[in-house]
């Protein structure tokens, strides 16, 4: 075999290679998500921004195959909730493609076109961030409640937690995914999404979501996740001490008409 079809031969190898093992990594593969929060200052604004959700961008996104849509707000009424909105996507690229998408998607530009030419003197809303999340090895799929199908009352706890280096951040993950997850699961904490976030606020950090019927339910949930033998092993293991430096008061959610989780 001649030196240049001796370099095709490797090049094919090596692109084979990289595809196997491409498609390989890609069943196992962890979510993303982008977890959005519009800051208000009025129940109006809350309204026109859950209406075009339901009416404009969840069903562009599911065009796209992106679902389900979680579109929440505080559990709590007042006018100034924020609203928060969790989108699950499959790669980073498929997140990155979105823009250029729903410019392109005719349907959608037309149903958002009042949200988005509200004026600055009358504006949807008062500022929104986003975050990109990517999901824990012990949860890499976006878990919907049971309560979604039938839309009846359920409580949504979102929760992140802080640490003090990117090394401790790591091993706060690792220590979810060592146990906590599976025990947050058995208890009937009903998880959402666990998540480490990659782009964002606050860094390093952790963010994840729980659900529940009531509260009261809920409270008793997290007592037997307190109680048990696998958290009192877990939280006094010494590879696992200092990886937090502030738990962020949860934030207790309820779902919005546009929400699909």
């Amino acid at each position: 075999m001649n030196t240049r079809k001796l370099v095709q031969f490797g090049s094919l190898l090596a692109l084979l290679l990289v595809t196997g093992a491409s498609r390989a990594a890609d069943a196992g593969s962890p979510q993303y998500y982008e977890l959005r929060t519009y800051i208000t200052s009025s129940t109006n604004q809350q309204a026109i921004i859950s209406d075009h959700w339901q009416n404009a961008a969840v069903p562009a996104y599911n065009r796209l195959g992106i679902q389900p849509i979680g579109v929440f707000t505080e559990l709590e009424d007042s006018s100034t909730n924020h609203i928060y909105v969790l989108i699950p996507y499959d790669s980073p690229g498929a997140y990155a493609a979105i823009p250029a998408k729903l410019a392109a998607d005719e349907t959608y530009q037309k149903a958002s076109a009042s949200f988005m030419a509200m004026p600055k003197s009358n504006p949807a809303y008062v500022r929104f961030e986003s975050s990109l999340l990517v999901a824990f090895d012990a949860m890499k799929k976006l878990v919907v409640p049971p309560s979604a199908a039938e839309k009846k009352p359920w409580i949504f706890e979102l929760r992140c937690y802080q640490s003090p280096s990117e090394s401790k951040g790591i091993n706060k993950v690792q220590m979810f995914n060592s146990g906590e997850v599976p025990l947050m699961q058995e208890v009937g904490l009903t998880p959402v999404f666990f998540s480490q976030t990659l782009i964002g606020t606050k860094m390093p950090n952790l963010v994840y979501m729980l659900s529940g019927e009531n509260r009261d339910e809920h409270k008793k949930h997290w007592q037997a996740f307190s109680d048990s033998a696998v958290w009192k092993k877990l939280s006094s293991d010494p590879q696992y001490q200092n990886n937090v430096s502030l738990v962020m008061p949860s934030i207790f959610l309820k779902r919005t008409p546009a929400s699909q989780i």
